[in-house]
Protein backbone atom coordinates (compact mmCIF):
# COMPACT_ATOMS: atom_id res chain seq x y z
CA UNK A 1 0.00 0.00 0.00
CA UNK A 2 1.16 3.46 -1.02
CA UNK A 3 1.59 5.80 1.06
CA UNK A 4 -1.01 8.38 -0.24
CA UNK A 5 -3.03 5.61 0.52
CA UNK A 6 -2.50 4.75 3.45
CA UNK A 7 -2.94 8.42 4.74
CA UNK A 8 -6.10 8.99 2.65
CA UNK A 9 -7.26 5.84 4.97
CA UNK A 10 -6.29 7.10 8.22
CA UNK A 11 -7.66 10.86 7.43
CA UNK A 12 -10.70 9.17 6.60
CA UNK A 13 -10.97 7.19 9.96
CA UNK A 14 -10.47 10.30 11.47
CA UNK A 15 -12.93 12.08 9.60
CA UNK A 16 -15.49 9.27 10.79
CA UNK A 17 -14.83 9.57 14.14
CA UNK A 18 -15.17 13.39 14.27
CA UNK A 19 -18.34 12.46 12.80
CA UNK A 20 -19.92 10.12 14.54
CA UNK A 21 -18.04 12.24 17.40
CA UNK A 22 -19.74 15.46 16.32
CA UNK A 23 -23.14 13.58 15.66
CA UNK A 24 -23.60 12.03 19.12
CA UNK A 25 -22.96 15.11 20.98
CA UNK A 26 -25.75 16.70 19.12
CA UNK A 27 -27.99 14.10 19.79
CA UNK A 28 -27.68 13.96 23.22
CA UNK A 29 -28.48 17.73 23.42
CA UNK A 30 -30.83 18.02 20.87
CA UNK A 31 -33.05 14.63 21.01
CA UNK A 32 -31.87 13.76 24.74
CA UNK A 33 -31.76 17.91 25.94
CA UNK A 34 -29.39 16.70 28.02
CA UNK A 35 -27.81 20.52 28.56
CA UNK A 36 -23.88 20.86 28.41
CA UNK A 37 -21.61 22.24 30.97
CA UNK A 38 -19.27 24.78 29.87
CA UNK A 39 -16.26 22.11 29.57
CA UNK A 40 -18.50 20.17 27.14
CA UNK A 41 -19.10 23.80 25.23
CA UNK A 42 -15.15 23.38 25.28
CA UNK A 43 -14.58 20.02 23.95
CA UNK A 44 -16.92 20.80 21.05
CA UNK A 45 -15.05 23.86 20.27
CA UNK A 46 -12.43 21.80 19.00
CA UNK A 47 -14.03 18.80 17.89
CA UNK A 48 -16.76 20.66 15.33
CA UNK A 49 -13.85 21.76 13.38
CA UNK A 50 -12.39 18.65 12.62
CA UNK A 51 -15.78 17.60 11.00
CA UNK A 52 -15.03 19.99 8.10
CA UNK A 53 -11.00 20.70 7.95
CA UNK A 54 -10.55 16.61 7.95
CA UNK A 55 -13.26 16.16 5.77
CA UNK A 56 -11.65 18.55 3.27
CA UNK A 57 -8.25 16.85 3.88
CA UNK A 58 -9.65 13.15 3.05
CA UNK A 59 -11.28 14.47 -0.45
CA UNK A 60 -7.85 16.27 -1.31
CA UNK A 61 -5.59 13.71 0.23
CA UNK A 62 -3.55 16.27 2.20
CA UNK A 63 -1.43 14.62 4.82
CA UNK A 64 -0.77 18.20 5.77
CA UNK A 65 -3.71 18.41 7.54
CA UNK A 66 -1.80 17.09 10.65
CA UNK A 67 -0.01 20.29 11.32
CA UNK A 68 -3.36 21.63 12.15
CA UNK A 69 -5.75 19.38 13.32
CA UNK A 70 -3.39 17.24 15.40
CA UNK A 71 -2.50 19.74 18.23
CA UNK A 72 -7.02 20.57 17.79
CA UNK A 73 -7.45 17.16 18.60
CA UNK A 74 -4.35 16.98 21.49
CA UNK A 75 -6.17 20.35 23.52
CA UNK A 76 -9.64 18.90 22.85
CA UNK A 77 -8.85 15.52 24.37
CA UNK A 78 -6.60 17.56 27.51
CA UNK A 79 -10.02 19.33 28.03
CA UNK A 80 -12.15 15.39 28.31
CA UNK A 81 -9.31 14.72 30.49
CA UNK A 82 -9.88 17.33 32.77
CA UNK A 83 -13.85 16.80 32.20
CA UNK A 84 -13.62 13.02 33.11
CA UNK A 85 -11.67 13.73 36.21
CA UNK A 86 -14.30 16.15 37.57
CA UNK A 87 -16.53 13.57 36.83
CA UNK A 88 -14.88 10.38 38.69
CA UNK A 89 -12.31 12.05 41.23
CA UNK A 90 -14.77 13.85 43.77
CA UNK A 91 -11.80 16.20 44.36
CA UNK A 92 -11.81 17.69 40.74
CA UNK A 93 -15.79 17.98 40.94
CA UNK A 94 -16.32 22.11 42.08
CA UNK A 95 -13.26 23.26 40.42
CA UNK A 96 -14.21 24.70 36.61
CA UNK A 97 -17.94 24.91 36.52
CA UNK A 98 -18.88 25.44 39.93
CA UNK A 99 -20.49 28.58 39.27
CA UNK A 100 -22.05 27.54 35.87
CA UNK A 101 -25.71 26.80 35.75
CA UNK A 102 -25.08 22.82 34.85
CA UNK A 103 -21.89 21.49 37.24
CA UNK A 104 -19.58 19.84 34.96
CA UNK A 105 -19.60 16.99 37.43
CA UNK A 106 -23.05 15.59 36.35
CA UNK A 107 -23.21 12.57 34.37
CA UNK A 108 -26.19 12.19 32.07
CA UNK A 109 -24.68 8.78 30.91
CA UNK A 110 -22.66 6.53 32.37
CA UNK A 111 -22.42 3.67 30.74
CA UNK A 112 -20.25 0.07 32.35
CA UNK A 113 -20.09 2.47 34.97
CA UNK A 114 -16.96 4.27 33.58
CA UNK A 115 -18.32 5.52 30.22
CA UNK A 116 -19.39 9.21 30.40
CA UNK A 117 -20.28 11.30 27.93
CA UNK A 118 -16.66 13.26 28.31
CA UNK A 119 -15.35 9.79 28.38
CA UNK A 120 -16.85 9.07 24.75
CA UNK A 121 -15.24 12.81 23.66
CA UNK A 122 -11.60 11.29 25.27
CA UNK A 123 -12.13 8.33 23.16
CA UNK A 124 -12.84 10.03 19.54
CA UNK A 125 -10.28 12.87 20.31
CA UNK A 126 -7.28 10.05 21.08
CA UNK A 127 -8.81 8.12 17.96
CA UNK A 128 -8.21 11.42 16.16
CA UNK A 129 -5.01 11.90 17.26
CA UNK A 130 -3.66 8.52 16.79
CA UNK A 131 -4.85 8.25 12.83
CA UNK A 132 -3.38 11.71 12.69
CA UNK A 133 -0.04 10.91 14.30
CA UNK A 134 0.14 7.99 11.79
CA UNK A 135 -0.50 9.90 8.62
CA UNK A 136 3.09 10.96 7.02
CA UNK A 137 3.91 13.26 4.21
CA UNK A 138 4.95 12.51 0.77
CA UNK A 139 8.37 13.89 0.02
CA UNK A 140 9.00 14.23 -3.67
Amino acid sequence: MSTRDRNTLLLAFAWLVAIAATAGSLYYSQIRHFIPCELCWYQRIFMYPLVLILGIATFYGDARIRRYALPMALVGGSISVLHYAEQKIPGFAPTSCAATPIPCNIEYVNYFGFVTIAFMALTAFVLIALALAAVREERP
